[in-house]
């Protein structure tokens, strides 16, 4: 029977199938397997325990799969490809890159250049009509160049943009986890895996294709992203099936890999839905109400324009007494009016306005990448620029997770800890170390391997790592240890109950629990202590006194403290029992140093300059947390410091007190850390960032202005709930986070004062003439390559500015900062009135002071204008550098981009003027007009300066 129709259980029985009627195709048989692709799909997908019993169970599966569920796939790259044919790749279908013809058809879509396109088209006909080919074109080719021009400047910049966020998206995408193969536990992209490799998934872990559950303890698998269902599923023996996409809640486990790539599941549910990109940023959408505004003002400019121009033809034909008689040339005049009308619409619409926005975020992102910073989501970008307050982890963000013990108080002997020292063990009862290492090498979520070098390598978290060396310094043997016991239930760290435990049956057949955690909390749970000479003794008084003071000492040198405890346990004990909570004996206590990261002292007085507030929010005792945060120049005099169960007390008006001036939070749950999130951006308007690590983090995350998760460290949940990706967890790529989202703020900033005061000068110079002169000075053509100079390069020339130091000097603009500032409008205003006040004097008495007269003296004066005007916007692109410093050329050679596009624009300009006469409605200039209209655009920058030191 042809397998396959044996996709689905229900089906199959629907025809009276049975999985015993299941028959393996002879092409999957050639290649040494005994189960195909559709098989391994029904079984998985439809949770068919029949077919799976059917089939050996996951030891028969991973039998036919020819691997092995302890060592994992074997062979070389030949059986790797064989693999990868019949049962695929782990890859999903992804939507193509759209052409670059698609976003010239899209620009070409733009309404005002559509009107233009028709007056082009008719302006031609009725040229060649009235004086024929070639003169009675040059008009209409004009525009059409002019719009040609528009769209495909537009186009290639929408285009790159697109590749640019492809890439950032491949880089989104790219997670690794730990596989075993050939024997050997190693990390590999989710990409790489096949069918037969054995996955380790951990708390956090999002599952990297359809599987079956092989080993592991108190899994619990939230599908909600794939099925709906809020409530979490535990995966077990009796229900191993696991899907792809869904994400590991709680506990740890391996899984078998059966179905990869689009036959999962989750493949199958990508492949029905279209990836859609992000969606506007608050700034662009603040900035397309800026546009829209403007666009309506300039609409009624342009019909007053527009109507001002026909009114004067007209009264001229009266005045004439040739109303009645119209030729071609009229028409013509009445296509150039409408065309003028419609240009001053396309200036006044500074389109370019959400092009800015996306160009800067885009180099910012790109440039964020370099600095170890993967933006996820665009509008964190902007956001982060506006940011207050940063409320940072401690471990691996502060400081460099590079976790060793130094000190450890066992049997109540304080001893310091070398390495390379092994004396330590000869100091402790035999009956202690044997206990001690028990713990060591069970209750962990790390482990102690060998690589393909035969090298010893220690996987796990960094404190794992950390305690699994300490127990090999002690001479421990990880393998031996797990031999001798059998685990029973394993309850892995939560970040609320700050703890882990196992129970292990032992030897002899007695059950044993241990636990570790913080300090305090395993503390508290004990009542006996092993004591220097190994015996068990009750833990008084003053021994808690005793081990209370070791752990404020280890703490008070920037230790991490753990503890470590254990209970001999009744027979009766069930995996389904819950660990017991208290009645342990304790081992021992391990001071744990993690130096603090090399220059975050710096970053954190950075952010001091700034204005933004640094805030520790830890899980460590307060003690080790507030040594930290001193270090770090965190903690200040004037703050406080205060501790997760002591701040969920407080009432709303103490907690109104209190938040401004915490400085650390120590032992915080996930619930504390977003409350304090909650209550800093709500109750006080501060803009908040958050870091965060783990599973938990999620809704702190979540609810923060910017989510900051951590690249090495974090887990996929909290990778997906973030909004940038820390890929090197260090503090310092924060700080320039907040630089670059600066400089995207100010880069905006810095177009719109530029393109705000182009359009006023434009809208006023056309509009103040056709109402005085019944003219226009400025032409359809020149004001398509005015509003591409404003628009593209424009935001090309200034959206692209590094970040300078500057920029952390200044306080952060924060929830409520007018996006246009009094600076701008002072800047705005000023250069509009000297541009304006310099083109009509040119317009009222131009002709008598250069002395033009003669048939082209009009001609000659529009020219004049138009280049006077255009070298104006030329050296106020320049003066747009800085708003407010003296210094616009500073660090100028570093910005090749904005070099090169002056440096276009001036090379375009002359050319316009000296060759493209005919189109452009200009006539070439002698060397003193020249000079005239670089002078005049010069003479913006004094007058900048000059602006710049009258106060708002």
């Amino acid at each position: 029977m042809d397998s396959q129709r044996l996709i689905i259980l229900n089906a199959g029985e629907a025809k009276g199938v049975q999985p015993s009627d299941y028959v393996v195709p002879e092409d999957v048989k050639a290649a040494g397997f005994q189960i195909c692709a559709d098989e391994l799909g029904s079984i998985v997908e439809g949770h068919d325990v029949k077919k799976l019993k059917f089939h050996g169970g996951v030891d028969g599966i991973a039998g036919k799969l020819s691997t092995s569920t302890t060592d994992g796939l074997s062979g070389d790259s030949e059986s790797r490809h064989r693999r990868e044919e019949l049962f695929g790749i782990n890859k999903f279908a992804e939507t193509e890159i759209r052409s670059f013809w698609i976003y010239v058809f899209e620009a070409l879509q733009d309404m005002t250049l559509m009107i233009l396109g028709v007056c082009a088209i008719v302006s031609l006909i009725v040229g060649v009509l009235t004086e024929g080919w070639p003169k009675g074109a040059h008009d209409g080719l004009g525009i059409v160049a002019s719009i040609l021009l528009v769209v495909f400047v537009t186009a290639t910049s929408d285009y790159r943009q697109s590749l640019q966020f492809k890439d950032l998206d491949k880089e989104k995408k790219k997670i690794s986890i730990q596989v075993t193969r050939n024997g050997y536990r190693q990390k590999m992209s989710i990409y790489n895996l096949l069918p037969g490799d054995i996955v380790h998934l951990n708390i956090g872990d999002q599952v990297p294709a359809d599987g079956l559950f092989v080993s592991g303890f108190s899994v619990l698998i939230d599908e909600s992203s794939l099925t709906g269902e809020s409530e979490p599923i535990m995966v077990t023996a009796q229900n191993p099936f696991l899907l792809s996409g869904t994400k590991v809640q709680d506990g740890s486990c391996t899984m078998l890999i059966t179905t990869v790539g689009m036959r999962t599941q989750w493949g199958k549910l990508m492949a029905t839905l279209s990836e859609g990109g992000d969606d506007e940023t608050p700034l662009q959408v603040k900035l397309n109400g800026v546009a829209t505004i403007i666009g309506k003002i300039g609409l009624v400019f342009a019909i007053i324009t527009f109507t001002v121009l026909v009114k004067g033809h007209l009264g001229r034909k009266i005045r004439e007494g040739r109303f009645w008689r119209w030729a071609g040339d009229d028409a013509m005049e009445m296509l150039e009016y409408f065309a003028i009308a419609v240009t001053i619409v396309v200036v006044a619409v500074p389109e370019g306005l959400p092009l800015a926005v996306t160009l800067s975020l885009a180099f910012a992102m790109k440039k964020m990448m370099n600095d170890k910073a993967l933006v996820r989501h665009l509008a964190a970008c902007e956001t982060m620029g506006s940011a207050t307050t940063i409320c940072s982890d401690k471990t691996g963000t502060l400081t460099t997770n590079r976790m060793t013990v130094v000190k450890t108080c066992i049997c109540m002997n304080s001893k310091e800890v070398n390495n390379n020292d092994s004396s330590l063990s000869s100091e402790i009862p035999e009956s202690a170390t044997k206990l001690l290492l028990q713990s060591i090498f069970n209750n962990t979520g790390g482990e102690v391997v060998h690589n393909r070098k035969g090298k010893r390598e220690i996987l796990g978290t960094p404190t794992e790592s950390a305690i699994l060396e300490f127990g090999l310094s002690l001479g421990g043997d990880s393998k031996a240890e797990r031999k001798a016991c059998k685990i029973v239930k394993v309850e892995p760290f939560n970040s609320e109950k700050k703890r882990m435990g196992v129970v292990v049956e032992l030897p002899d057949g007695g059950l044993r629990a241990h636990c570790k955690g913080a300090s305090e909390i395993i503390l508290a749970a004990c009542d006996k202590v092993i004591g220097s000479n190994g015996d068990i003794v009750a833990l008084d008084g003053e021994s808690i006194n005793y081990l209370n003071s070791i752990i404020n000492q280890f703490a008070n040198e920037a230790l991490r403290t753990l503890c470590l405890a254990y209970m001999e346990m009744e027979n009766g004990f069930s995996a389904n029992d819950p660990i017991p909570s208290s009645g342990y004996t304790c081992i021992g206590i391990v001071g744990i140093k993690d130096p603090v990261r090399p220059g975050v002292k710096e970053s954190v007085a950075v952010c001091r300059s700034a204005g933004i507030v640094v805030r520790m929010v830890t899980g460590d005792n307060i003690n080790t947390a507030k040594a930290i945060a001193r270090e770090c120049g965190i903690l200040t005099d004037d703050g406080i410091a205060i501790e997760g169960p002591d701040f969920r007390e407080k009432t709303q008006e103490e907690m109104f007190e209190l938040i401004p001036k915490i400085q650390v939070m120590a032992r915080s749950s996930p619930l504390d850390k977003h409350t304090l999130v909650k209550q800093l951006r709500t109750t006080f308007g501060e803009v908040v960032a958050v870091t965060g690590d783990g599973t938990n983090d999620a809704p702190a995350l979540h609810e923060a202005d910017i989510g900051l998760a951590m690249g090495i460290a974090g887990t996929e949940v909290a990778k997906e709930s973030a909004d940038v990706i820390i890929l090197d967890d260090n503090f310092s790529t924060i700080v320039t986070v907040a630089r670059w989202g600066r400089s995207v703020y100010i880069n905006i900033q810095k177009f719109v004062q530029f393109q705000l005061t182009v359009n006023v000068v434009a809208l006023l110079v056309n509009f103040s003439s056709a109402c005085m002169t019944g003219s226009a000075p400025l032409t359809a053509v020149q004001l398509l390559w005015v509003n591409m100079i404003m628009d593209t390069l424009g935001a090309l020339a200034l959206a692209t500015e590094p970040p300078t130091d500057d920029l952390m000097k200044r306080e952060p603009v924060g929830r409520k900062g007018d996006f246009i500032s009094n600076v701008m409008w002072r800047n705005i205003l000023g250069q509009a009135l000297y541009q304006f006040v310099v083109i009509w004097f040119l317009q009222t008495v131009g002709k008598w002071v250069f002395f033009l007269r003669g048939p082209n003296a009009d001609v000659v004066l529009n020219t004049l204008i138009f280049n006077t005007f255009v070298f104006c916007q030329v050296f106020n692109e320049i003066n747009s550098r800085e708003m407010e410093e003296i210094d616009v050329f500073k660090g100028i050679w570093d910005n090749h981009v904005f070099v090169t596009v002056i440096s276009v624009t001036v090379v375009f300009q002359i050319i316009i003027v000296e060759y493209l006469g005919t189109f452009a409605n200009t006539t070439p200039l002698s060397l003193v007009q020249w000079i005239f209209c670089l002078g005049v655009g010069y003479m913006g920058l004094p007058i900048a300066v000059h602006l710049k030191q009258i106060p708002v």
